[in-house]
């Protein structure tokens, strides 16, 4: 299919590939520029895709405190140089993801990471769900294969859509950044800490009210 400059300009500033990759990809994707962007990766064609293998061991450990004191997050994200750990435009990238642990509440920064008992139980739990649909057999295992990326979308760091713009995931906006950055970043670990975690306590939606505190 026929795709825009604009497309192209924006895939670009993405990833950091040559323009002509940026088109090539769009065009086997069909316009659809995640797909472009994930495209150009698995093909070593993006800023970030050849960045990726260099070691970041330098960058800072941010914090964010939730309004009131009620939800606490560190989170350690490392680049290559301290000189741009010590940036603006790093710092405050870091302060984003600080603040989007506090609002999404992810388990884990990858998927890689998910232990292997949870994902057995999950696996266990949407297989007698789609039983229980009535699905037949034969294409349970696809469907629970498929559920799983839900999972992984709602607990893995990097597949959960950006808080502050949902068209993207962490992992997109990671390959934003070091395209435009120009250092390997590597989101390493984080903690996050609510107020009586684990206790019987009134239901609040946190992610609207982080969202409520970035907008004052």
């Amino acid at each position: 299919m026929a795709v825009n400059a604009a497309s192209v300009k924006e895939l670009r500033e993405r990833t950091g590939a040559g323009m002509l990759d940026c088109k090539k990809a769009l065009e086997e994707a069909n316009g659809d520029l995640s797909k472009a962007a994930d495209i150009l990766r698995e093909k070593g064609l993006s800023a970030a895709a050849n960045k990726a293998g260099r070691i970041a061991t330098e960058g800072t450990v941010e914090s964010y405190i939730h309004a009131g004191g009620r939800i606490g997050v560190l989170v350690e994200v490392n680049c290559e140089t301290d000189f741009v750990g010590k940036t603006d435009q790093f710092r405050e990238f870091v302060r984003d993801v600080a603040m989007h642990i506090a609002a999404s509440s992810p388990l884990y920064v990858r998927r890689e990471e998910v232990p292997q008992d949870a994902l057995d139980k999950e696996r266990e739990i949407l297989t007698a769900q789609a039983l229980n649909e009535g699905k037949p057999a034969n294409i349970v295992q696809k469907m629970v294969e498929g559920r799983l990326g839900k999972y992984y979308e709602e607990y893995c760091l990097m597949e959960q859509p950006f808080v502050k713009d949902p068209d993207k995931t962490i992992s997109q906006l990671v390959n934003e950044k070091v395209s435009t950055i120009g250092e390997n970043i590597t989101i390493r670990r984080f903690a996050r800490f609510e107020l009586g975690e684990g206790l019987e306590k009134k239901q609040e939606n946190f992610a609207e009210e982080v969202m409520a505190q970035v907008k004052k």
